[in-house]
């Protein structure tokens, strides 16, 4: 099997895996570029002494040092963590692309009020902009992945969702690298630490252009009763005609979940609340998504990425340039391993068993940074160069990034994206993405204080949530490559979870080969494609 060959859930024609539905994926996510650069740059830009220089970082202790800091890298975990669930009423009422366009726009608003900061000022506009910009970016993690698992063929899925990680991580190569440039070309300066803060404007002017030209979701077409409309979004982003075969088909799954939701629970804006609120199946749902960013935090990666200066520090790199320069390399190792999640392992190796590997391999390497920061005593070594030992140490801490980010850095993303029935799907992601920034928000909030006291042990304490994590996925986490949106309830319905996907895969070719039997019988609709029928092997 090559490395973009696809697992398919039936027939497809060729045409359904087209340029048009990677470019919409892309555009949305500009989205997650916002969010990785500034997960990257607002760590190393504090550091930079152009910055405490200008706002008198000398005169502070060093328990109001960490305080500040703290604040300002968490005051937008929170704000991102209010426009989660702010999202909910624009991406149901107004629909998902003037969604992205709302979250672009806040997002702008933030990161230009950050560009009116100076030492006279104080840092009141970069407290202010950094809660605008987290509202942001907390609506666009909600809608986006939301927006590219509506469009996307189930074949491609995860690669699609993961184009969003994709974005992350090179809006977190550029925000890495970008410190380190301005350390080592420009001399202290308030140029120096401000080009940063602009370089976010980047991205989502990128999404604002770029949300122009989108498409609508079809399936939010569908629910808000705009037929017409989403028949030839679908057809557009499909390539295909709308009496095709497999636009049959895929026109006649939405409709039945439709109406099967309409006859059961409701399709108003309220009906989801009720349903959450007495459905212990969708309850269930929620908690495993919610779940998965506890685990995904529990990692300790975003104390690795707001603030790795401190981290490096923590292992014995010595220097602020050099400290950048490693935090740069962290970056490249994290898009490289990115590229390779995307394009093979998220649709070949799948979900469940990547969250198992990635979460038994990350936590040995964990234990084993921490044992040697507790053996070399580094916090009181007087060593001006790394011994063997900390090369070791930064060995293992890179092994980790490379378990970490084929894994917990984007899969959660994709299974939240894809586990809801649509018309409950935009309150759940903002769920997910309400939890993915209250744990982060927690994390950045404190790390610096975890640092001072706990020194070796905040490497423990993450490598013993890895292991929680094991657990937790399991017996709780299903498969769910190759699976269709609607068919997701059967999926959570067998037991036990670990069988679940090789039995609904199964189910659905049987089911697939009766349906194109009957059409055929019926003198029905011209079939797309000269491909024989799939395998009833379970992929």
């Amino acid at each position: 099997m090559g490395v973009l060959s696809l697992v398919e859930d039936r027939p497809t024609p060729k045409e359904v895996y087209n340029w048009r539905i990677y470019l919409l994926a892309a555009v949305a996510s500009c989205t997650s570029c916002m969010i990785g650069y500034d997960s990257a740059f607002i760590g190393t830009t504090i550091q930079l002494d152009s910055f405490k220089d200008e706002f008198n970082w000398d005169d502070m202790s060093p328990g109001k040092q960490d305080l500040v800091s703290a604040n300002i890298v968490s005051l937008y975990q929170a704000g991102a963590f209010f426009g989660a669930f702010f999202a909910y009423p624009i991406g149901h009422f107004w629909g998902r692309k003037w969604g992205l366009m709302c979250s672009a726009l806040v997002f702008t608003l933030g990161a230009g009020l950050m560009l009116g900061a100076n030492g006279d000022r104080g840092l009141g506009l970069i407290y202010g902009g950094r809660v605008l910009a987290g509202l942001g970016v907390g609506a666009g993690s909600n809608i986006t992945p939301i927006y590219i698992s509506e469009l996307a063929p189930p074949a491609i899925r995860g690669r699609l969702v993961g184009v969003y990680e994709l974005g992350w991580q090179i809006g977190g190569l550029v925000g890495f690298w970008i410190c380190y440039g301005v350390d080592s070309t420009m001399p202290a300066s308030h140029k120096q630490w401000i080009i940063p803060f602009a370089v976010q404007l980047i991205p989502s002017g990128l999404l604002i252009c770029g949300s122009m030209f989108i498409k609508e979701s079809p399936r939010w077409l569908f629910l808000r009763g705009r037929r017409e409309e989403a028949v030839e979004s679908l057809g557009w982003v499909r390539q295909l005609p709308e009496d095709h075969i497999y636009m049959v088909e895929e026109i006649g799954a939405i409709d039945r979940a439709l109406e099967e939701q309409r006859t059961t629970m409701g399709l108003g804006f309220w009906k989801p609340f009720m349903l959450v609120w007495t459905n212990k199946k969708i309850m269930y749902r929620l908690f495993v998504g919610s779940m998965l960013f506890l685990w995904q935090n529990g990692s300790g990666i975003n104390a690795i990425n707001y603030y790795s200066p401190t981290v490096f520090s923590s292992i014995g790199v010595k220097g602020g340039n050099t400290s950048l320069f490693t935090t740069g390399i962290f970056g490249v190792v994290k898009t490289v391993v990115t590229f390779v999640w995307l394009l093979w392992l998220i649709d070949h190796v799948g979900r469940r068993m990547l969250l198992l590997v990635g979460a038994a391999g990350g936590s040995i390497c964990l234990w084993i940074v921490g044992a040697y920061i507790k053996i070399a005593d580094v916090k009181n070594s007087d060593n001006t160069e790394m011994d063997g030992g900390g090369i070791m140490a930064m060995f293992f801490f890179y092994l980790w990034t490379v378990f970490y980010t084929p894994s917990w850095n984007g899969t959660p993303w994709v299974i939240n994206s894809e586990m809801f029935e649509p018309n409950i799907r935009s309150l759940a992601q903002a769920c997910a993405a309400g939890s993915n920034w209250l744990w982060n928000f927690l994390i950045s909030r404190f790390t610096p204080q975890m640092f001072d006291k706990m020194d070796y042990g905040v490497y423990f304490f993450f490598a013993t949530l890895m292991i929680c994590s094991i657990v937790f996925v399991f017996f709780l986490v299903p498969e769910t490559k190759g699976v269709p949106l609607e068919n997701m309830d059967s999926l959570f319905e067998h037991k036990p979870v670990w069988r679940a996907h090789g039995e609904v895969i199964a189910r659905l070719r049987e089911d697939e080969m009766q349906f194109r039997r009957d059409v055929e019988e019926a003198g029905g609709s011209k079939l797309g494609g000269e491909r024989a029928p799939p395998s009833p092997t379970t992929p």
